[in-house]
């Protein structure tokens, strides 16, 4: 199995990438990151030792600067996107760009330019709406919305690509939560827990729709142990990362619970009945992989970061909020 030394990490200026970065850099490796980082430059400001990271400000969709820039690459993480159904659908046409058109020349380019390894970030909502109680890999996807069905076309692509020296895998991750340097607050604990914390109120819409939840700590460990599997157990695989499938009332009742007593909560109707629950016992029997973190804890974490001054203005500064941001900057 060859060595993995260097990763590039598509998006690793945004939510789940700013708190990767430092933990690969930690374990070792040499990490190239593109990003626009429409979010804020300083997401890295507090790494100290940056001699072994490398920042590349350009667009996902600029081929040549791709094939610059990804040769020497061992590993790739592709996390870049325009996330969630709401901020697809703003622009539909600059999202599909991104998401998908953008996609396939990546691809190409990395396996192209020697790229061992790539890893893919797609989403549990391929899936769309299931009534069954175990929602696995092995049931047919049946995406709602345009941001999820080119996620799965994208999955469908990377794996006809795979070969020996190609190893192509697929991440399905839930709803991330807690606190990381590049925070968004527009996910369902944040927002719950923010206006929990300045406002001493939590409105939920509906209430009913389920959510699997991943704490950000759990997201990112998971990245750093598929870097570790051996090429065969991971091959043109595809693995649910998801836990704690919890209503959203649940989840209110969680930040309720961990904050204290006196934080209220209200509901209003809502006609967003998006509502996923996936299980992810694949990874665990084929590769041992466990969370070790609760929504609890990324309630807490969240609420010392408040308490530090790491959150600023919450409330109305728009760069924790996706939709906001895309709305003001007129991204083309």
């Amino acid at each position: 199995m060859q060595a993995i030394k260097t990763i590039y990490i598509t998006g690793g200026g945004g939510y789940v990438g700013s708190a990767l970065v430092p933990a690969l850099l930690d374990e070792g490796y040499e990490v190239r990151v593109l990003d626009l980082f429409l979010y804020g430059e300083d997401v890295f400001d507090k790494i100290e030792d940056k001699s072994s990271l490398t920042i590349i400000k350009g667009d996902l969709r600029d081929t040549d600067l791709l094939k610059k820039t990804i040769p020497g690459s061992d590993a790739l993480i592709h996390l870049a996107c325009i996330s969630n159904d709401p901020s697809y659908e703003l622009n539909p046409v600059l999202s599909k760009s991104i998401n998908y058109d953008a996609f396939l020349p990546l691809v190409d380019i990395a396996k192209e330019s020697g790229v061992r390894r790539f890893v893919y970030a797609s989403s549990s909502s391929v899936y769309g709406i299931k009534d069954d109680p175990k929602v696995t890999e092995d049931l047919p996807l049946e995406p709602l919305t345009d941001y999820s069905k080119y996620k799965a076309l994208c999955e469908e692509y990377l794996n006809t690509q795979a070969d020996r020296n190609f190893i192509v895998t697929t991440i399905r991750p839930s709803t991330v939560c807690g606190f990381a340097p590049r925070l968004r607050l527009d996910l369902t604990v944040n927002i719950l827990t923010n206006h929990a914390i300045n406002n001493g109120v939590i409105t939920v819409f509906g209430g009913q729709q389920k959510r699997p939840n991943l704490h950000i700590k759990d997201m990112v460990e998971l990245y750093c142990f598929m870097l570790r599997q051996h090429e065969d157990k991971i091959q043109k695989k595809i693995y649910n990362v998801g836990y704690e499938n919890f209503k959203v009332m649940e989840i209110a009742e969680k930040v309720k619970a961990t904050l204290g007593s006196d934080v209220e909560i209200k509901v209003t109707p809502t006609d967003d009945n998006r509502s996923y629950h996936v299980n992810s016992d694949k990874i665990k029997h084929e590769l041992g992989f466990m969370p070790r973190h609760t929504i609890e804890e990324a309630i807490l974490d969240l609420k010392e970061a408040f308490e530090a001054g790491l959150i600023p203005d919450s409330m109305d500064n728009i760069k924790y909020y996706n939709i906001k941001l895309m709305q003001a900057i007129h991204m083309r």
